[in-house]
């Protein structure tokens, strides 16, 4: 019998567009240093307790993941900037820790709202902006996830921190 795990698939907080800053090497704006904060006390309300991050190499994404106040091991990957669902998912299977149970990917648009409807195509996902995070509920081996061999995932929502919302809510 497979452990229960989850997959949190985050998008980026809202970033700034300094004059002769690459796409790679743009920072957030206050408004995604904010909502990134936000984030993270959701997904602490939540229960989800992080065990491993993969996150992109990006400057936005490195400090999107700073300002969550997220405390668990980060592997920088660079095939997650940019990355399709494939590139993704290979990700998780080569990255993520065998005995975590939770595994945060902080990523971009459209990789990781990409990635929830490929773990499950029935998923419905009406907008993914950023700071926007997806929870999904694997039964899958890290190792396995996402294979023609299995297909036990399950999207169960996507959360937008901003303020003066509610919190999260499925």
């Amino acid at each position: 019998m497979n452990r229960p795990r989850t997959l949190v698939l985050m998008r980026h907080g809202k970033s700034g567009y300094p004059p002769g800053t690459g796409d790679h090497g743009r920072p957030l704006a206050q408004r995604g240093r904010r909502e990134a904060a936000l984030a993270g006390r959701w997904m602490s309300d939540e229960g989800l307790h992080i065990d491993a991050v993969l996150c992109s190499s990006s400057t936005r994404t490195r400090e999107t993941l700073q300002y969550t106040g997220i405390d668990a091991p980060v592997t920088y990957l660079d095939e997650i900037y940019g990355g399709t669902p494939f590139d993704v998912l290979e990700a998780v299977r080569v990255y993520a820790p065998t005995q975590a149970r939770t595994v945060l990917v902080v990523g971009h648009e459209p990789g990781m709202p990409e990635t929830a409807l490929t773990l499950d195509p029935d998923g419905e996902i009406d907008r993914f902006p950023t700071s926007a995070y997806a929870v999904v509920a694997v039964g899958d081996p890290w190792a396995e996830l996402g294979t023609a061999a299995v297909a036990d995932a399950h999207l169960v929502g996507v959360r937008v921190p901003r303020d003066g919302a509610a919190g999260p809510q499925s």
